[in-house]
C-alpha cells in the first residue's frame, strides 16, 4: 500500500486537532471509572483548589458558558463531590466535600501519570516551548481572534 502525501499535516489547527484527539482519549481511559465527563472532574478539580468559589468563577477558569455549568455542578452535587454553601443572602459558594476530595487527589494522581506519558515524548526544550505557545494561541480570543467552541 503507498503511503499518500497529506499537505494538511503542515496546518497547525490539523495537527493539534490530531493531538488534542489522542490526549483525550488517553484522558478519558484513565479517569473511565470515575463515570464522569471530562468537563466534569475539570470543575471538580478548580473547585477543589479552590474552596468557596462561585458557579461562575469556575465557569470562567475553565472556558466554560454559564448555562453549561449548571449541569455539571447539579451532578456534582447529586454525586455528593461538592456542596454549596451561603455566602451572603443571595451568593452561593461551591466546596468539594470529603468524598469530592479524594475523588479530586485520585484524579491528580492518574493525570500525573497521563501527564507523564506524553510529556516524555517530547524533549524538555520542545515542552517548554509548546507550553509557552499555547496561551499564545488561546489568547486570540482576547484580541479579537477566534470565538471561544463553548
Amino acid at each position: 500500500m503507498a503511503v499518500l502525501t497529506n499537505a494538511l499535516d503542515k496546518l497547525l489547527g490539523y495537527q493539534m486537532r490530531r493531538a488534542t484527539a489522542v490526549l483525550m482519549a488517553d484522558f478519558v481511559r484513565t479517569l473511565a471509572d470515575f463515570d464522569m465527563r471530562p468537563a466534569e472532574i475539570t470543575t471538580l478539580l478548580v473547585i477543589a483548589e479552590n474552596p468557596d468559589c462561585s458557579q461562575s468563577e469556575v465557569g470562567e477558569a475553565i472556558a466554560i458558558k454559564r448555562a453549561n455549568m449548571v449541569p455539571i455542578i447539579a451532578r456534582l452535587i447529586e454525586r455528593g463531590l461538592v456542596a454549596r454553601t451561603r455566602v451572603d443572602g443571595r451568593s452561593l459558594a461551591l466546596r468539594v466535600t470529603g468524598k469530592g476530595a479524594e475523588l479530586a487527589a485520585e484524579a491528580w494522581r492518574r493525570i500525573a501519570e497521563h501527564e507523564a506519558r506524553f510529556r516524555d515524548r517530547l524533549a524538555p526544550a520542545n515542552l517548554d516551548t509548546v507550553l509557552a505557545a499555547l496561551p499564545v494561541l488561546r489568547s486570540a480570543v482576547d484580541d479579537g481572534g477566534p470565538a471561544d467552541g463553548q
